[in-house]
């Protein structure tokens, strides 16, 4: 059995969650979009001892590495890489997008399209099939109603994640559904296993988080 710390910053909440596999032992979320910062390090802490657990423990460390939020993408990995340099253990990458189709997997009639708010009428995308499979890769687009037309002529289409309000006053197609599930830390044990049992670790010294979209700094 493998032991498993999971980590998800990419949106307005974090959370974390510490597996054997697939099974959940314990989690935690904080709901302050502004204080992921201060709050993740003593939240581990917090989780491990209360669950009479060692970091030592771990046989991997996982996290949930975009495309989201810019800040909350560097508190994220700067933790996950900082823990796996600390206690010479592999990282695992996911998928924010995958994370959050795998949660809404068993009620989707057919396609699956994660979406994540980039702000004004932007968000954050990608298509998939039930089984996880990719149709269509993440993206960055502007939504309007002509967005994802050519899947939903053909495709009930579930649409789930933070950006769903955008959607739903354009996007007014019968094969559209839109589903209020909130993802989390709880649904990357079973991405995560997998990713270990593949072996498919992520280098420490040169990964970055998948921002998506090129940062923007303002120069003052």
């Amino acid at each position: 059995m493998a032991l498993f710390l999971n980590i998800d910053t990419a949106v307005d909440y974090a959370s974390l969650c510490i597996s054997e596999n697939e099974k959940i032992i314990a989690g935690t979320e904080n709901a302050a979009t502004t204080a992921h910062a201060s709050w993740i390090n003593n939240a581990i802490q917090d989780l491990f001892a209360s669950n009479q657990l060692s970091l030592n423990d771990l046989d991997a460390i996982a996290v949930s590495n975009g495309p989201g939020s810019y800040t909350g993408l560097r508190i994220g990995l700067a933790t996950a890489k900082g823990l796996c340099f600390a206690l010479s253990k592999p990282l695992i990458c996911l998928d924010t997008l995958q994370i959050m189709a795998s949660t809404v997997k068993e009620q989707a009639a057919d396609l699956i399209c994660p979406v994540i708010d980039a702000r004004r009428m932007e968000i954050y995308s990608a298509v998939y099939k039930k089984d996880l499979t990719v149709l269509r890769p993440p993206e960055a687009l502007i939504v309007d109603a002509h967005s994802f037309r050519d899947l939903l002529a053909d495709h009930s289409l579930l649409f789930t994640g933070n950006a769903i309000g955008k959607l739903q006053p354009v996007i007014t197609h019968s094969n559209a559904v839109f589903s209020n599930a909130r993802h989390s830390a709880a649904d990357m044990p079973s991405l995560t296993i997998k990713h270990f049992a593949e072996s498919q670790f992520t280098d420490l010294s040169y990964t970055e988080p998948f921002y998506l979209k090129a940062v923007h700094f303002n120069k003052n």
